[in-house]
């Protein structure tokens, strides 16, 4: 119990944080991959990789998917025996709602109340009950993350028009990846690589 109270105070805290509700989560959104570039020194997202998606009001919210933490669920929630059947270990997902516990979830169906279908078959399932489902039914085909990156309206187009930021097309693969040492590296040269092709310019995106 006392696991369950803390961890739905920190949902909680999420959907209130800023001015996030239920209602205002999409069923579906285009997600995205962001690639910070070397223009972002914050150490918070210095080299990071982030899937994204809109949520309302061209506001925009994601997890960190290349900084694996040594803690693993059931070191979190000790009291949480379906923790135990996780076997990777949990990600920073962001500085943001720090004591949440959100879910990558590869699915057919839709977890549950409150996740968003990221894109086909992926969803980021964000409320107790349904990563807790998550956890109890189909514990690894999720990736678990504490905290996550919230933009405010137009913020993560600023971002963008900084570049700050490389865009690019979100693949389960990569958020998946067993060992995501190397990904930012990966992805930079990649993205380097296609905005010398057109020519230095840089590439529109949907945002």
């Amino acid at each position: 119990m006392k696991y369950r109270l803390a961890y739905i105070f920190a949902t909680l805290a999420f959907l209130a944080s800023p001015g996030i509700a239920l209602a205002q989560l999409p069923a579906k959104a285009d997600a995205v991959l962001l690639v910070a570039s070397p223009r972002l020194v914050d150490p918070s997202y210095r080299q990071t990789v982030v899937i994204a998606v809109p949520i309302d009001n061209d506001r925009h919210v994601g997890v960190i998917i290349n900084r694996p933490t040594r803690r693993s669920l059931a070191s979190l929630f000790p009291e949480h025996e379906p923790s135990k059947k996780v076997a990777e270990p949990v990600y920073f997902g962001g500085p943001m709602s720090g004591t949440a516990v959100f879910a990558v979830v590869r699915s057919d169906a839709n977890p549950g109340l409150g996740s968003i279908e990221m894109f086909e078959h992926l969803f980021l399932a964000v409320t107790v009950d349904t990563v807790d489902s998550v956890i109890e039914h189909t514990p690894n085909q999720a990736r678990y993350f504490v905290g996550n990156v919230i933009w405010r309206p137009g913020e993560l187009r600023r971002e963008i028009d900084l570049r700050l930021w490389h865009v690019m097309d979100p693949d389960a693969d990569l958020v998946f990846r067993k060992d995501p040492s190397g990904l930012w590296e990966e992805l930079s040269r990649l993205a380097r690589s296609v905005t010398a092709d057109a020519g230095g310019v840089w590439l529109p995106t949907r945002f």
